[in-house]
């Protein structure tokens, strides 16, 4: 869908300012040079910050040309809606309804900006045409326009006005028939060419990220999920790699309301594709698809249904493969997953004991992968497999050198856990405590949890034989 700048491109120096030709014409490159930059933006799903920086430079530039001749910012009598009127407050930041200088900008399906309760207000009242150009709007969704946001706010700090409020009372999850109809028209392409099949869903993945009342409307039928998935057959997922990674991004988006957890966890055809898409397709893609599965598995059932699909495993080879942008998703994934035991036993299966020990020891997602291997350590093959695999020293280690308290305190947990388990991992334990003694210093500065922990293995040291300490 395409965009419209902010910035018109007409200029705002008249030729009434007595501004000199070479002035204008400097004014006209700059507001070239600002059009391109807020086109770029506004285009954008996620433009560069870099981007809105250079923007807010250039305007400042444009006004210095103004600098000789500075505006008189008194309110003027009689403004419009009651409110006055900033004089010398340049249009682009007025709102096209109310004339007034805007609280909180966001952008119609038209590209247009306006004040939000003013528009909000146009489209409650039932009106499904742009204001600003009379064109039909596809649909009513209001993106907030963070850059002229910010320039309004600079403009205001620099001439020591305070920033108007924005209205508190507006019902930002209004859903309209018009919403519906938009959704549908979508998912109705879903079923048509290629071409409409990849439009249809970028849109969607868009509205989904950016609006609440979408990703409810999703919850209204069990037909939408279908018929968003339809491009993607099971065994197929990785034909179109683009199209794939926006439909699975827009289940990730759909997943975050609460309403739709079980809706999509619930169809078959879902956790499939998501397994799939968590071996094959881009890496934003795979990231995605675990993210995805991380906030489904919130809810306990949801646990149990995508531990018994076969899921862990494919997280597992996804955190084992080490992508950076995907490693800390299917960890999360893997230990919300891992709170019911039953999936405890499919991730020690799965090789997570000795995944996990590997990046560990290699100092990658430590806090996160401790937290994992934490709660993997109340199943007792996973207690052998850490002690087969020497795990004893790398927490030790970890646990006495380590500045994070949660990182201690999961150590100490693993190793109270290896203590009574294996008896010959006493050995090691206690040599580090008559050494460094460190368990007695957890014991004095842990949080409570690496208290008790720490107080357990000096007890189970203690029975084996009395401790000296040397330091």
């Amino acid at each position: 869908m395409a965009r419209k700048g902010f910035v018109s491109g007409e200029g705002t120096v008249t030729d009434a300012d007595g501004s000199t030709a070479a002035e204008k014409a400097k004014a006209v490159e700059i507001k070239k040079q600002l059009e391109r930059l807020v086109k770029a933006i506004v285009d954008e799903d996620d433009y560069r910050v870099e981007t809105a920086d250079e923007a807010i430079r250039t305007l400042a530039s444009l006004k210095d040309l103004k600098s000789e001749k500075s505006f008189s910012f008194k309110l003027a009598e009689g403004g419009s809606h009651g409110g006055g009127v900033l004089a010398g407050v340049p249009k682009e930041f007025r709102c096209p309804i109310s004339g007034e200088l805007m609280a909180d900008p966001v952008v119609l399906a038209t590209g247009e900006t306006f004040d939000r309760p003013f528009i909000q207000r146009w489209l409650n009242e039932g009106h499904r045409t742009c204001p600003q150009t009379n064109q039909v709007i596809s649909h009513t969704v209001l993106t907030p326009n963070h850059l002229v946001r910010e320039m309004i706010s600079q403009w205001c700090r620099e001439r020591e006005i305070e920033l108007p409020k924005p209205v508190q009372d507006i019902d930002e999850q209004l859903v309209t028939n018009a919403d519906r109809g938009y959704l549908n028209s979508l998912l109705e392409k879903m079923s048509s060419s290629l071409s409409d099949q990849k439009a249809a869903a970028k849109e969607l993945r868009l509205l989904t990220k950016r609006s609440s009342s979408f990703r409810a409307l999703f919850g209204e039928s069990t037909e939408t999920i279908p018929q968003l998935l339809n491009p993607l057959s099971p065994g197929q997922v990785d034909g179109h790699p683009d199209l794939q990674e926006d439909l699975i991004t827009t289940l990730l988006n759909l997943s975050i309301h609460d309403n739709n957890k079980r809706l999509v966890a619930e169809n078959a055809s879902v956790i499939c594709l998501l397994i799939e898409s968590l071996i094959s397709g881009t890496v934003q893609t795979r990231s995605n698809a675990a993210a995805t599965f991380f906030t489904l598995s919130a809810i306990d059932s949801n646990k149990i249904t995508i531990g018994a699909s076969g899921a862990i495993k494919p997280l597992i080879d996804l955190l084992d493969e080490g992508h950076p942008l995907a490693m800390k998703d299917a960890a999360s994934a893997v230990f919300s997953l891992c709170t019911v035991l039953e999936n405890k036993g499919r991730a020690i299966n799965a090789g997570a004991v000795r995944v996990i020990l590997k990046k560990i020891m290699d100092r990658v997602l430590v806090a996160e992968l401790l937290a994992i291997l934490a709660m993997l350590s109340s199943h007792q093959r996973a207690v052998q497999e850490m002690c087969e695999l020497g795990t004893v020293p790398c927490l030790i280690g970890i646990t006495r050198e380590s500045d994070c308290e949660r990182n201690k305190e999961n150590c100490v947990a693993i190793l109270y856990a290896i203590c009574f388990a294996d008896r010959t991992k006493l050995k090691e334990i206690k040599e580090e405590e008559m050494v460094n003694g460190t368990f007695s210093r957890l014991v004095q500065t842990g949080t409570s949890r690496a208290k008790r922990k720490a107080s357990g293995i000096l007890e189970r040291l203690n029975r084996t034989g009395s401790i000296t300490h040397t330091a």
